[in-house]
């Protein structure tokens, strides 16, 4: 999604958001991660001020008050948080380990393949489909990617082929490089 993403040439316009937006945005986010709660007034205060930056390809971004992009979603998705905000709070998605092997692939944006979750390097959180999931290397302290499982947990292991976690965000790609909005 981010591959070819740059702030000069996709960003079409940014706005404040309306109190009542924010408040059904924080509600939403809170319903899609409840186990966030005890932490998430430290994540996104009540009382900040929150921007909206539209994109190209109907990429919405959310962005705090000192302009730190927090959330993405695309259209009317899931409501994603950013890597630099999951680097901070790494509890916030469930997470897959990929094998060393997969590292490289994964930070040039490909999907992540059933045998790199199924390895003896890989280890995998129990999710169902369609669910999104941070993707951490054998190995690495930080996180390299987001992504949305294609497939539930049981049936990664049971077919072990084809892509089993579709890549959103990576470090690196047009997100990452994307420091702050203005």
């Amino acid at each position: 999604m981010f591959k070819k993403f740059s702030e000069k040439d996709s960003v079409s316009q940014s706005s404040q958001l309306k109190s009542s937006v924010i408040r059904n945005l924080r509600h939403n986010f809170l319903q899609q991660y409840p186990h966030v709660e005890p932490y998430f007034d430290e994540i996104w205060p009540k009382r900040d001020n929150v921007k909206l930056v539209k994109c190209q390809d109907h990429i919405e971004l959310i962005a705090s008050q000192t302009g730190d992009i927090l959330f993405f979603k695309q259209r009317d998705g899931t409501l994603l948080p950013t890597l630099r905000l999951v680097h901070k709070y790494p509890f916030i998605l469930p997470w897959m380990q990929v094998d060393k092997g997969a590292i490289k692939f994964v930070l040039s944006g490909a999907n992540v393949m059933c045998p790199g979750m199924t390895s003896p390097g890989g280890k995998m959180s129990v999710v169902a489909k369609d669910t999104p999931v941070l993707l951490v290397a054998e190995g690495k302290d930080h996180a390299l990617g987001i992504g949305m499982m294609k497939m539930s947990t049981e049936e990664v292991r049971k077919t072990n082929k084809g892509i089993g976690v579709d890549l959103i965000h990576f470090l690196n790609d047009g997100l990452w490089q994307m420091k702050s909005v203005k």
